[in-house]
């Protein structure tokens, strides 16, 4: 794993990660399966007043905490952008699964420096459980339920549990990749947003492929995922940055990554 940039405040970093999460948990939950509506965005995805008061809050700690550093929100957009470290927060990753009362959204903080996660906190209110995951480091994963961060071993594809949020983000191009895939694996599973990272995470699930991703949506899982010894790419196995195609891929076996990426190529060529 790549060491964290010279001069990084790695405590000031960790405190304010953990303390924006903490307030987050306090205002994300009142809300929880109390009937809140939800108001339509511009790309038909709902956002609650959860998503609101909850960055609000994130931002004030961070800001606070850290105020030379750049705040982007999946609401409210970008404050600071002249700063090398920036911010990337997403109040309530999985609102429909909010909204419909399952305990699989969660809260993501990730830190940038030059446009690269360094740091990565994935937060579930109700359950209690917290991933984080800095550069360099193993990630530590935080509950009073049963697991260890670690990704599992899987030996091949064909013994892989593979997990999609839901058919919907697979935009038409990447489908047949996406059918490739799922055929040549043992079991694919829907549902999870980011709590699905997690669990890949803990060695629970093997392949994560998605599409329509946006830097807030993934920007905290890599340095979870790689901490706990996986690795997430595109579907073309490069690096993750703001203007990829949107494709996502999460493997606990980084072994095998060529052999997911070429079932994955199959994107009618996409890719």
């Amino acid at each position: 794993m790549s060491a964290l940039p010279a001069g990084f405040p790695r405590d000031a970093v960790m405190e304010a990660a953990i303390a924006a999460a903490d307030v987050a948990r306090t205002v994300v939950l009142p809300f929880f399966r109390r009937g809140v509506t939800a108001d339509d965005k511009g790309d038909s995805s709902p956002v609650t007043i959860a998503d609101r008061t909850a960055e609000r809050a994130i931002r004030a700690v961070l800001s606070e905490r850290l105020p030379g550093f750049g705040v982007m929100g999946e609401e409210f957009g970008l404050e600071g952008e002249e700063s090398p470290y920036r911010w990337v927060i997403d109040p309530v990753d999985g609102t429909r699964a909010f909204l419909t009362g399952r305990p699989t959204f969660g809260t993501l903080i990730a830190l940038l420096h030059d446009g690269v996660p360094v740091l990565g906190l994935i937060d579930q209110p109700v359950t209690g459980e917290r991933w984080i995951g800095l550069r360099g480091e193993a990630t530590r994963y935080i509950s009073t339920l049963p697991g260890r961060a670690g990704t599992r071993g899987c030996p091949d594809v064909a013994h892989a549990e593979l997990s999609c949020t839901a058919p919907e983000i697979l935009d038409p191009p990447h489908l047949p990749g996406f059918h490739a895939l799922a055929g040549a694996v043992k079991r694919t599973s829907w549902g999870g947003d980011c709590y699905a990272y997690g669990l890949l995470a803990l060695g629970q699930i093997d392949i994560i492929a998605e599409c329509t991703m946006k830097i807030w949506d993934w920007a905290a899982l890599v340095p979870v995922v790689e901490g706990a010894g996986g690795s997430m790419t595109d579907w073309s196995g490069r690096p993750l940055h703001a203007n990829g195609d949107g494709t996502v891929l999460a493997v606990g076996n980084a072994a095998l990554v060529p052999r997911i990426t070429a079932l994955l190529g199959s994107s009618a060529g996409a890719l």
